[in-house]
Parts: C-alpha cells; sequence; structure tokens
C-alpha cells in the first residue's frame, strides 16, 4: 500500500543563473539540532518559508528548491516571480510553475536568503495524500552545500555543524570516510554490485529522497535478473514511474556488504527526461542510507558512515501489490464514557461499580484511504481488489485507526501472513482475502 514518492529529479526548461548562499549557522551557534518525522526512508522537516512554516521532503537527488502543495498556505509571499516549465523523473509532458528570487529560508538557527524557489502550479501533484502528512516542498542542494550535516535515523534528528576541520576529525575517529563527487550539485559515490553472477562498477546518486535501497538503470551490461516482477515505483515531477524489482546478491558501498537487496530497474520510458552525469546507473536510497547514521561533507568530498542496528535487518517490499493514499476525512463518532463519582441510592454492580449510561459522544476526523495503483498479477489484484477501492477495515479493525505508515509496515511483513479487507466500491461493502507471499 505504499506509494512510493522515490526521486524527484528536476530540469528547468527556462533558467536564469541565480547566485544563491545557501544555509549559514547563526554566528551564536556552534552547531543547530532539527527534529524531523520519518515516513517510508523519507525525512521531512519544518522549515520557514518567508516567516511561514512549510514541510519539505530533505532530498539530496535534488538541486534546486521546490514548492506544491500550498493550498492551505495562501499567506505565503513570493518575490521576483516568472512563468516556466519544469520537467523530470515520468513519462509525460513538462508542467507549468514559476520561479521566484530573493526568498528567505530559516529553521531553528540555520538560515538562507537570497534563496530561489520553483513552484508548482498543478495542484494533482500533491505528495500529501501519499505520505499521510501535509508536504509542501522539497529542498536538496542549498541545505547541504555550506555545512556538515549528520542525519540520525534512529533519533530521528538532524545536527548541522560548521564545516571546518575541527568537526571532520570528530567524524574521522568514529565514521567511515568514503569519497563522493559533487556533479550538478548532487553527490556521487563509487561501489560494487553482483547481477547474476556479474560483478558491475557502479556509480550511484545518493538520494535520501529515494524511499527504495537502489535504483539501476538498465543497458547493454546491465540486466534484470530473470525472476522480477513489473512494479510502480513511484511518482516524478512528469509523471508515473513504472519498471522491475529484483533481488540481487550483494552490493558493497565502501566497506560495507549488503546481502540480497531488493533493487528496482525503472524502465527507459521513466528516464527519459533524465540528463545523467557520466557514468552514473543508478542511485542509493533511504532503505540503505537509514541503516547508517551518515554525515554529508560538500565541501570535503566526503560521506561519513556509522552502522547503526538497523543495518542487518532484512530488505522487504510491499508484498500485497496494492498502493493506497489519502483521498479526504471523514467524521467518525466514538463513545466516550464519562467519569462519575457514585451517589447515595444509585444501582451498584457486583464490583461496586455504578450501572449507568453516562456517556458521549466525540466526533474526530479520520482519514480515507483509497486503493490508488494495484500491481499487475500481485495476490491482491488476484483476490478482486481493484484501483479505486475505499478501505473500510484491515483484519476486521476500521482501517481510519491505522495511519499510512502502519499499513505499509504491515504489508511489508517478512511473514506469510493472511490480510482480510473490507472495502467499499459502488455503495457495497465487500471482503477479501489475501495472503502476503514473496514473489523474489
Amino acid at each position: 500500500m505504499k506509494r512510493k514518492i522515490t526521486l524527484f529529479f528536476l530540469q528547468i526548461i527556462t533558467f536564469t543563473t541565480f547566485a544563491q548562499n545557501g544555509f549559514v549557522i547563526d554566528n551564536h551557534a556552534d552547531k543547530i539540532t532539527i527534529p524531523f518525522k520519518l515516513i517510508n526512508n523519507l525525512i521531512f522537516v519544518p522549515i520557514k518559508v518567508n516567516g511561514v512554516e512549510l514541510n519539505f521532503l530533505l532530498d539530496s537527488g535534488v538541486d534546486d528548491t521546490v514548492l506544491f502543495s500550498l493550498e492551505d498556505k495562501k499567506e505565503v509571499n513570493f518575490f521576483n516571480i516568472e512563468k516556466i516549465r519544469l520537467r523530470g523523473l515520468g513519462a509525460e509532458d513538462a508542467i507549468e510553475g514559476l520561479k521566484s528570487t530573493n526568498n528567505t529560508l530559516e529553521v531553528n538557527g540555520l538560515k538562507s536568503t537570497n534563496h530561489l524557489l520553483y513552484v508548482i502550479l498543478d495542484q494533482e501533484f500533491n505528495l500529501s495524500s501519499h505520505i499521510g502528512i501535509p508536504v509542501n516542498g522539497i529542498i536538496g542542494y542549498q541545505f547541504f552545500r555550506n555545512n556538515l550535516v549528520e542525519i540520525n535515523y534512529l533519533k530521528k534528528r538532524i545536527i548541522v555543524l560548521k564545516s571546518n576541520e575541527v568537526n571532520r576529525k570528530k567524524f574521522e575517529r568514529k565514521f567511515k570516510a568514503i569519497p563522493i563527487t559533487i556533479e550538478k550539485s548532487k553527490p556521487y559515490i563509487h561501489s560494487n554490485t553482483v547481477i547474476d553472477s556479474v560483478e558491475v562498477s557502479a556509480k550511484l546518486l545518493i538520494d535520501i529522497g529515494n524511499s527504495d535501497a537502489f535504483w539501476i538503470f538498465q543497458n547493454p551490461k546491465i540486466k534484470v535478473p530473470k525472476k522480477n516482477f513489473e512494479d510502480y515505483l513511484g511518482k516524478g515531477f512528469s509523471g508515473d514511474i513504472e519498471g522491475r524489482r529484483a533481488k540481487v546478491a550483494r552490493f558493497s558501498i565502501g566497506d560495507f556488504t549488503f546481502k540480497n537487496p531488493i533493487i528496482a530497474f525503472p524502465d527507459s520510458s521513466s528516464i527519459r527526461n533524465v540528463k545523467m552525469v557520466p557514468d552514473r546507473i543508478g542511485s542509493v536510497g533511504g532503505e540503505i542510507l537509514k541503516r547508517f547514521t551518515l554525515v554529508f561533507d560538500y565541501a570535503g568530498k566526503k560521506i561519513y558512515l556509522k552502522k547503526n542496528r538497523d543495518f542487518s535487518h532484512p530488505f522487504t517490499y510491499n508484498k500485497s501489490g496494492i498502493t493506497l493514499q489519502h483521498n479526504g476525512l471523514q467524521w467518525v463518532q466514538e463513545t466516550v464514557r464519562l467519569e462519575t463519582v457514585p451517589l447515595m441510592g444509585e444501582s451498584l454492580d457486583a464490583k461496586g461499580e455504578k450501572i449507568s449510561n453516562d456517556f458521549k459522544y466525540k466526533f474526530q476526523l479520520k482519514p480515507i484511504f483509497e486503493i490508488a495503483n494495484i500491481r499487475k498479477n500481485s495476490t491482491a489484484e488476484r483476490s478482486g481488489l481493484k484501483t479505486g477501492d475505499i478501505i473500510v477495515s484491515i483484519n476486521k479493525n476500521k482501517a481510519y485507526k491505522y495511519s499510512l505508515q502502519q499499513i505499509n509496515t504491515l504489508l511489508k511483513s517478512e511473514e506469510d501472513i493472511w490480510i482480510t479487507l473490507e472495502i467499499e466500491r459502488d455503495s457495497q461493502v465487500l471482503k477479501f482475502n489475501f495472503q502476503l507471499t514473496d514473489e523474489l
């Protein structure tokens, strides 16, 4: 049920050179700490834009800052606006947008002035319904360029330190330093993989905005393993991204080796609008990076890695084949028992508790979950589920009692468990059963 918004790679068709300063730490601070939310291996941070707090996906795989889903943030002011066209991953056409300069972004003593923003006008491009929380934008290179940025996935916090040798030495003592290159404002790392018994040298984009472990682009030397399945990989600026998933024997980054990781292979039509840097064959994403505490050092052209307790966790994927999204909200009536003190003469039960019908109703807004995509020949499709079905209950529990993240975790279970869904279709409530089975 995971609607993976995995990679956002922009190419600006109408583009004017504009010098930006990047984020700078307040002079009175040695370091800045920023808490974040981790959902589907993706990092979300609150950042004020011209004084208004917005929620951003932090993404090392993009160079520009992009805003969208601002319908509930009408008070945001932008400066020096001009129309442009945006194009990126996906098979569809470019979309209309705006470019705005001289903006101010800040969070917890970290500040960027003279900031360039791109604004997507198409409200259909909306991450919030697929992630489960409000998401208003994506930020990349300008966040990383000036400082040392430590990301602690377990503690869900970012620590930003000034880029100097004193701070670098702190990380060199406890972390493994791996060289990277910065090309077109993005970080790249060299690694090795074995695909169908063939060892391949891999130059990969380090992309914390990609929720998968690895993406690999096919070429004459790299073929999809024979055991694979077709899958929806995510959504880019130019449409849906389709491809295949498969396991490979191992994948190495520096001294770190991962056994049997699950690799996504995007099809050629989904990446046709992306201008690759020389020798790049793919990306390494959040499913790998979350297994470390990592530090980006753009100025020193290094990444520092230290394994955390999740390093050896097995690689999993959505076995059901269905992708969920929020489809609005519903009012839910819940019964709340009133806490009262028994009065003289009131009836009590055998335990001395008051026999009463005292209660009140509480109404709360709860999410509605809809099947947005279903994988061909998946166990869910074979059970009869369809795109557009509204989820009423999951294993006899009301669907609104779950968060999108909790549902995703359930459907990535390592066990071959059975799932029972009640769904609403054409005003009828139907029941479906299917088993989570490993296709790889």
